[in-house]
């Protein structure tokens, strides 16, 4: 059985190691999870309620055109339901964006270091990853605007980006914008939009109105602690979202996870506490960080990128050991880890064993 050439060296995508399984292997009785970015206060209560109250309809299938929750994300978001389309996580979407659009030979510009998910599918698919460095953990817009091509068909833009946490500001971004040939998807990925508090941050959905080429992707899985029902969506014109549909697998999100949804949407106060206790724990970890004399990128989402000037694969295992388990493995960066911010308690078990392994792991020369 002979697969697609392009896939056989492709890399399995490695989530954060699970809570049981490092309990099993280490004997521990207490872990934190500190690897994927969930939100560490759960969903809402009314987020729970609908899921009970829809358990009594798991022999049926879900709304294939999820139409309850498109209209009430549409009115949220003051655009219209054809402009919406849901999916498995936004990971789904963008699968979906890159086979609807591109074919073998294809250029697809990225930044390097940012959501390894762009390059996978765009492999997969047989298209030409370009991947522009980020400078100081930032997007180089200059420098992807000069690796447009005449193959180019999608740009990418995390924002904030996945895994250093920086932030695009919305003047940035339309200057950016107004530069990038029309024919050209922009594809902005916002998966962590809720948590950023900072005022240059852009107001995009407003923006699809002058640039007709621009593709949002948010989730439910982030500040909303949707994580496991799997429920994102994209949100473009509604010539885009028809083409994008077009290659959708019929029932690709549960009634599970557009009841929920549609049901966390009406509770923006618990967002909005889950957006204060997020900023109070950047500011923590941050100020402890500064005391141990690490530096980190500016934190916009739920997480923090360190600079331990150690190697990041050491001290993941020692916070493993610890019972703390955090994100390394950063090709560009591989003396950084990335640490989900996550409740008080959480945050000082981190910043406690993080200080011992301090003292332990010895820096890389």
């Amino acid at each position: 059985m002979k697969p697609k050439a392009q896939i056989v060296d492709l890399p399995v995508y490695q989530p954060g190691k699970p809570i049981e399984e490092v309990k099993k292997e280490l004997g521990l009785d207490r872990v934190i999870k500190l690897a994927s970015n969930e939100n560490p206060y759960g969903c809402s209560p009314l987020a729970r309620e609908a899921i009970t109250a829809e358990l009594e309809t798991l022999s049926l299938y879900p709304d294939g055109s999820a139409a309850e929750l498109t209209a009430a994300l549409a009115e949220h978001l003051n655009v219209a339901s054809p402009q919406i389309i849901f999916g498995c996580g936004s990971d789904e979407i963008i699968a979906l964006i890159i086979r609807a659009f591109l074919v073998p030979g294809d250029e697809t510009i990225m930044a390097d270091q940012t959501f390894s998910v762009y390059k996978t599918n765009a492999e997969i698919e047989g298209a030409v990853s370009i991947e522009v460095p980020l400078v100081d953990g930032k997007h180089d817009l200059q420098g992807m605007l000069d690796a447009i091509t005449d193959k180019t068909k999608i740009i990418w833009v995390c924002n904030p980006n996945n895994p250093t946490g920086t932030i695009v500001s919305e003047t940035e971004l339309v200057q950016f914008l107004d530069s990038v040939p029309e024919h050209i998807m922009v594809v902005l990925d916002e998966a962590y939009f809720e948590y950023v508090t900072d005022a240059s941050y852009p107001n995009s959905i407003p923006l699809m109105g002058r640039y007709p080429n621009l593709v949002i992707l948010r989730t439910f899985s982030k500040i909303y602690g949707l994580a496991a029902l799997r429920i994102g969506y994209g949100v473009a014109q509604e010539e885009v979202i028809s083409l994008i549909n077009r290659v959708r697998e019929p029932f690709n999100t549960g009634r599970l996870a557009q009841a929920a949804a549609k049901a966390a949407l009406k509770d923006q106060a618990f967002v909005a506490e889950c957006r204060k206790r997020n900023e109070e724990g950047i500011k923590y970890i941050q100020g402890e960080l500064d005391r141990l004399g690490l530096s980190y990128f500016p934190a916009h989402g739920n997480f923090i990128m360190i600079d331990v000037r150690r190697s990041g694969k050491d001290v993941f295992q020692s916070l493993l050991r610890k019972g703390i388990i955090v994100r390394p493995g950063f090709e560009r960066y591989p003396n950084w880890i990335r640490v989900t911010v996550g409740s008080k308690e959480q945050n000082d078990a981190f910043i406690g064993a993080l200080e011992q392994v301090i003292a332990e792991v010895s820096p890389v020369v």
